[in-house]
């Protein structure tokens, strides 16, 4: 649950998410707290790490290596996480998610989780629908709900270590339910006209 909600309200990245290390957490007791990001560890298979690990441990995906971003996080998020590290501690190295051996989460197992999660929680309906097949979409839902809510693109496109172009490209797609919203606005604005 911890990770998925970092990937939901926190719009991280698998790889980033399971990098998370207590020690670059900020969970303040109420509001908002804060991550700090600076590596992440994407599942990229044992022969194409020097390390000859399945997960390699680079540095963030579309930000140069010194840049280490300090990512508000929700206060639904800090929650989540106190909960998470109350029940389950961390690694050895500090990681919040990890395996029975301490080893880092494969994506094949969250990936698994995943679709038992979505079986249970959506209507077979929706479950039988490309809607939130994988994990990852969890970020494009972050992101796109930023978005809907009216976080100006430059802001969100900073803290998703996207390019403003990429975000609006890719993530202005997930806007269901929003046209009601929208002719809500549009009549308010020429209310005021008249």
């Amino acid at each position: 649950m911890g990770l998925f909600a970092a990937m939901y309200f926190g719009g991280l990245r698998p790889a980033e998410a399971v990098g998370l290390v207590e020690t670059d957490l900020n969970l303040s007791e109420q509001g908002w707290g804060s991550a700090l990001l600076h590596r992440t560890r994407p599942s990229v298979g044992k022969q194409w790490t020097d390390s000859g690990e399945t997960h390699d441990d680079r540095g963030l995906k579309n930000r140069p290596t010194e840049e280490v971003p300090r990512l508000p996080i929700p206060p639904h998020l800090v929650a989540v996480l106190r909960e998470h590290l109350a029940t389950f501690g961390t690694a050895d190295d500090g990681r919040l998610f990890f395996c029975e051996k301490g080893s880092v989460v494969p994506s094949s197992t969250y990936y698994s989780v995943w679709q038992e999660a979505r079986l249970l929680a959506l209507p077979p309906a929706v479950a039988a629908s490309p809607l939130a097949s994988r994990p990852y979409d969890l970020r494009h839902s972050a992101l796109s709900t930023w978005l809907n809510a009216g976080v100006d693109p430059t802001e969100v496109a900073e803290r998703a270590g996207n390019s403003v172009e990429v975000l609006l490209t890719r993530y202005t797609k997930c806007s269901d339910g929003r046209q009601d919203v929208a002719n809500r606005r549009i009549e308010d604005l020429l209310r005021e006209y008249e």
